[in-house]
C-alpha cells in the first residue's frame, strides 16, 4: 500500500516507557515510504536517545527550539509547516495537559500549538494532530486526564487508545498505548477520504458455530478476514463501526465496537439490537443456512453405524433486515463455487439489495487477498486482485459514491 508514501510526518517522543515503541513506529512509517521528523521532549530523549531516530529515519532528531542546525531558528515553524500530520507517540499525562491547557514551553508543545502547512494555492491548512496516550492506569482515569482528554477531542486531536493490560509498574488496565502497528494502521486510516462521515455502520463477519454436541458443530473455514478489513476501512472512511462476529481470531480494529457470537440465531439477535441505529448494514458473515434440528446435552458416542442427522434452515438475517419497513442501506455478500454473476445477481434481485458484492471461493474464503465484483443497478464492477484492506477500501468507496449519488 501507498498510502503513507512521500507524506512528510512529524513524529512526537514524550517520556515513558512505551517510548521504545515510538522506534518501531518511526521504522514502520520510514518502511511505508514516509519522511519522518522526530521531535523529542527532554524526558522523552531520556528514554530513547535521538541517535536512535536519527539512525532509523535518515533525518536529524530534534528536541532544542533554539538548535543552531535550523537555518531559520524557528524549528517550531518550520517543522510542522512542511507537516502532512504530527503523531505524538507516547504521549504523557503531563503533555495531553499541554496540549489541552494551550501551553508550549519546549519544541513539541510548540510546534503542535503552531500546526500548519502550506496548501497548493500557499494558503495554510490544519495539520491533523493525533496523541497516542500511553500512562499509569490512574492516570488515565484521573478526572483531570479526562479532562483534559475531552478538551482535546473538542479541538479535534485525534486521540488513538490507550489500550488495556499489563503496564511497566506491574499494575494491570488502561493506559497501555497501542502497539507500532496498531499506530501505523490508524494513521494511513488518517488520510482516507471520510466519505462515510457521520454515518453509523453495522456489519457481520466470520464463521457462524451451530452445536450439534458440547463439542461438535457445523461451520465453515472463514477467516473473518474480510470483514474486519471492510470494518477497519469504513471507520477510516469516518464512520461509526459496530461489528458483530462469529468465532475467530481476528484483532479488533482500534475504534470498532465488538460483538462476539456464536450461532447464526445469536448473529440475528444481535444485529437486531443495533440494527435500530443504523445507517448502513454490512452482511460479510458466511452464516451457516442450516442447523442441527436438535442439539445433543452430552457427546455422541462414535458407533459402528451411520449417523443421520435432521437439519432445519436458519434465519435469513439479511433478508430480514432488508425487508424492514424504513431499512438501513443493505450490502450482501455473495461467495459462490460457480456461477458468480447469475448467483450473485439473483441474491440482489430476490432480497432487493442495491447492491452485492460476489467472489468465488477460491480466490478469497480464508486467505489475505480476494479478487471480487460489485453488482448494483448499473451492472459489474470488478475489483481485485488485491490485499483484502484494498478491496475493502474500494467497496467503501464504491458505497460512498453509491449514497452520494442516492441524495443520501
Amino acid at each position: 500500500m501507498a498510502e503513507l508514501n512521500g507524506k512528510r510526518l512529524v513524529l512526537g517522543v514524550t517520556g515513558g516507557i512505551a517510548a521504545y515503541k515510538a522506534a518501531d513506529l518511526a521504522r514502520l512509517l520510514v518502511k511505508a515510504g514516509a519522511d519522518v521528523h522526530v521531535v523529542l521532549t527532554a524526558s522523552g530523549a531520556q528514554f530513547v536517545t535521538p541517535v536512535t531516530f536519527q539512525a532509523l529515519t535518515g533525518n536529524p532528531a530534534w528536541s532544542d527550539q533554539w538548535d543552531a542546525r535550523m537555518p531559520s531558528n524557528m524549528a517550531h515553524i518550520d517543522l510542522s509547516r512542511g507537516a502532512d500530520a504530527i503523531v505524538v507517540a507516547p504521549a504523557s499525562a503531563d503533555f495531553l495537559a499541554k496540549l489541552a491547557h494551550g501551553l508550549a514551553d519546549d519544541l513539541l508543545s510548540t510546534l503542535c500549538l503552531a500546526r500548519t502547512r502550506a496548501g497548493l494555492d500557499g494558503a495554510g491548512q490544519d495539520c491533523p494532530l493525533i496523541v497516542a496516550p500511553a500512562m499509569n492506569r490512574q492516570m488515565w482515569e484521573h478526572p483531570a486526564t479526562q479532562r483534559n482528554k475531552s478538551q482535546l477531542l473538542q479541538d479535534g486531536v485525534i486521540v488513538l487508545g490507550p489500550a488495556s493490560g499489563e503496564q511497566a509498574c506491574g499494575e494491570t488496565g488502561m493506559g497501555r498505548m497501542l502497539e507500532a502497528a496498531e499506530l501505523h494502521d490508524a494513521l494511513v486510516g488518517v488520510f482516507q477520504p471520510k466519505v462515510l462521515a457521520g454515518r453509523r455502520v453495522l456489519l457481520t463477519a466470520g464463521p457462524t458455530f451451530e452445536a450439534l454436541d458440547p463439542v461438535r458443530g457445523l461451520t465453515n473455514p472463514s477467516s473473518g478476514k474480510m470483514g474486519f478489513a471492510l470494518a477497519r476501512a469504513v471507520r477510516d472512511a469516518g464512520a461509526e463501526v459496530t461489528l458483530v462476529c462469529g468465532p475467530v481470531a481476528q484483532p479488533t480494529p482500534s475504534g470498532v465496537a465488538r460483538v462476539d457470537v456464536l450461532s447464526a440465531r445469536e448473529m440475528r439477535d444481535a444485529v437486531l439490537r443495533h440494527v435500530r441505529e443504523t445507517d448502513i448494514f454490512i452482511a460479510v458473515a458466511a452464516v451457516a443456512d442450516y442447523r442441527p434440528e436438535q442439539t445433543a446435552a452430552q457427546k455422541i458416542k462414535k458407533a459402528a453405524q451411520p449417523l443421520t442427522l435432521t437439519l432445519q434452515p436458519n434465519p435469513d438475517i439479511l433478508a430480514e433486515i432488508a425487508a424492514l419497513p424504513k431499512p438501513p442501506f443493505c450490502v450482501g455478500f455473495a461467495a459462490e463455487s460457480e456461477n458468480l454473476d447469475e448467483y450473485a445477481q439473483g441474491k440482489r434481485s430476490a432480497k432487493k439489495l442495491p447492491l452485492v458484492v460476489g467472489n468465488l471461493l477460491r480466490h478469497g474464503l480464508g486467505g489475505d487477498e480476494n479478487t471480487i465484483v460489485m453488482f448494483d443497478d448499473e451492472g459489474r464492477h470488478p475489483l481485485g486482485p488485491a490485499p483484502k484492506i484494498e478491496i475493502a477500501r474500494g467497496i467503501v468507496a464504491h458505497i460512498g459514491q453509491m449514497l452520494a449519488g442516492n441524495g443520501e
